[in-house]
């Protein structure tokens, strides 16, 4: 596969650290302001998640910080225990379960999150950060940033009659402005070539301009700094030093610090693993992260954090979406948004505060619109029912609750489908080493589901450059859109780049060839690769 050098890596990837880097500041503010911590406690863990944890994993898009799936948890146990720095001996604990996890590698359940799901799931957050970003769009900040929640007590009609009545045309002006700006940097060619100038950049300096315009004339446009972005300003080393919180060790000694610290382990876990798999399908050149350094990458980050008095930490949606939009190529990227949140928090944090949370907006709502398209929905309907169904009800269920859950009713639907198809035997594989083997034969039996996707993945990752691969499925009458689109991008990506001879038998020409045609395929349209 196609290497890039690290300082290569950085040049192309500094636009897209960038764009995350605007994207995370807010929400680590938020974050840690709907935890009831410090509110730099969620800037802290954003920098250990970029700088760290992007250095450690291997993934080459996802992105670490403090996650809005965790608020809850957090407000919760800060609440019952009592302090802040009890809650970060919790953080250090669920740092260490999860290095025990990498270890005896629990990071393997990934690859049985089927694809409809995945992609139910980025829908459903894209529709979440659509939803919870026009208010701030429109100027109403009663909702804090990186709430992912849509219904926390019901559909409140009070809530949309106070947010019609407290529209700001200021920040409605900021925010077509901004959108304007991010349009004309994704279709006019010109402009889109200017990789060093990304149009997010270009939208938050125009944001901050025109509103110090508006204050400068004395306009009622100007937008108020409570519709700005909020970060604290040390005015010295000794300000800046009690903002940061350490650990009280002796919370070690209190079992419900314990309780909390394994609960925090086994939902960023889960979080950071749905994170991953939707990362990889974000990922242009489709490469495989491994899950187990993930889950190790995860732990370190967390212990480091927790020790320095940030918010625990997981692989995180919003932000990765943000970055795979933004055109990232490595992991580069992610390293880049820790640095520049370290960097202007320390130097420049009265600029910072500058930034209409209308321009922020603007940027999350066309990253959000791009994982909820129409296009999406179209795709997964014309699949048929045995993909559509689980796809929907997802997007739904993520938007109605939270994403746990959402992706569990969906998980539940699918298991519902492939059992009810009578699932037969998997899959044949050769027991050749594939060290040793001249040729390398996969054969695939009857039926093969989403559920035989890891031993697939795993043969696949494992063959080497320069071999040859025959892949049989003559026999086959059913195949999941999971295990066609791997094979595709093994033979049509990685086969191409690697100089893996690969031979396709059997594989229809058209998903209505496959007995259940009502279910997804994805066709192979290549029966060797060049």
């Amino acid at each position: 596969m196609k290497k890039t050098s690290f300082i290569g890596g950085i040049k192309e990837n500094f636009p897209s650290g960038l764009v995350v880097f605007l994207v995370a500041l807010p929400l680590c503010l938020g974050i840690a302001l709907a935890s009831g911590a410090p509110p730099l406690s969620g800037v802290i863990s954003g920098i250990v998640g970029g700088l760290v944890v992007g250095f450690l994993s291997n993934s080459n898009i996802s992105v670490s910080g403090p996650a809005a799936g965790l608020t809850a948890i957090v407000l919760t146990a800060i609440t019952d225990l009592g302090a802040f720095e009890l809650f970060l001996c919790a953080g250090i604990i669920a740092g260490l379960i999860q290095l025990i996890l990498g270890f005896i590698r629990a990071g393997s359940i990934s690859n049985y999150f089927p694809n409809n799901v995945i992609e139910g799931m980025l829908a459903a957050i894209g529709i979440i950060i659509i939803l919870k970003q026009i208010p701030h769009a429109m100027g109403f900040d009663k909702d804090y940033e990186g709430h992912e929640s849509i219904f926390d007590n019901g559909l409140n009609f009070g809530y949309f009659t106070e947010l019609l009545g407290a529209i700001h045309t200021g920040a409605i002006v900021v925010t077509l402005v901004s959108v304007g700006i991010l349009i004309a940097w994704d279709r006019i060619p010109v402009l889109k070539r200017m990789k060093m100038l990304p149009g997010a950049l270009v939208a938050v300096v125009a944001g901050i301009l025109l509103n110090e315009l508006f204050k400068l004339s004395g306009s009622s446009l100007a937008i108020g700094t409570q519709h700005l972005v909020s970060l604290p300003v040390p005015k010295s080393l000794d300000d800046f030093k009690n903002l940061v919180t350490m650990p009280d060790f002796g919370g070690f000694t209190n079992p419900k610090v314990w309780i909390v610290g394994a609960t925090i382990a086994i939902v960023a876990s889960i979080e950071t693993l749905l994170c991953i798999e939707a990362s990889d399908r974000l990922d242009k050149q489709r490469r495989i992260t491994d899950t187990n350094l993930e889950l190790k990458a995860q732990g370190i980050g967390n212990l480091i954090s927790s020790f320095i008095g940030g918010l625990p930490m997981t692989s995180v949606v919003v932000r990765s979406s943000a970055n795979a939009n933004a055109g990232a190529t490595s992991k580069s990227s992610a390293m880049i948004h820790g640095l520049l949140l370290l960097v202007c928090v320390l130097t420049i944090p009265f600029i910072l505060n500058l930034i209409p949370l209308a321009t922020l907006a603007a940027v999350l709502i066309l990253v959000g619109y791009k994982l909820a398209k129409p296009a999406t929905f179209k795709h997964f309907w014309h699949l048929g029912k045995f993909q559509f169904i689980p796809f929907v009800a997802t997007v739904v269920a993520v938007v109605a609750t939270d994403l746990l859950k959402g992706v569990g009713i969906g998980l539940a639907i699918s298991v519902f489908y492939i059992l009810q198809g009578n699932m037969k035997r998997a899959y044949y594989l050769s027991r050749e080493k594939l060290d040793d083997a001249d040729g390398i034969n996969i054969k695939l039996a009857e039926e093969v589901s989403f559920l035989n996707k890891a031993a697939i993945k795993k043969t696949l990752k494992n063959i080497k450059s320069n071999s040859t691969v025959t892949i049989d499925a003559r026999g086959t009458s059913y195949i999941a859109t999971d295990v066609l689109e791997m094979i595709q991008d093994f033979a049509n990506i990685r086969a191409k780049e690697e100089d893996i001879n690969v031979e396709l038998i059997g594989f229809k020409t058209s998903y209505k060839d496959y007995e259940r045609d009502e279910d997804s395929h994805i066709l192979i349209t290549h029966r060797r690769a060049m």
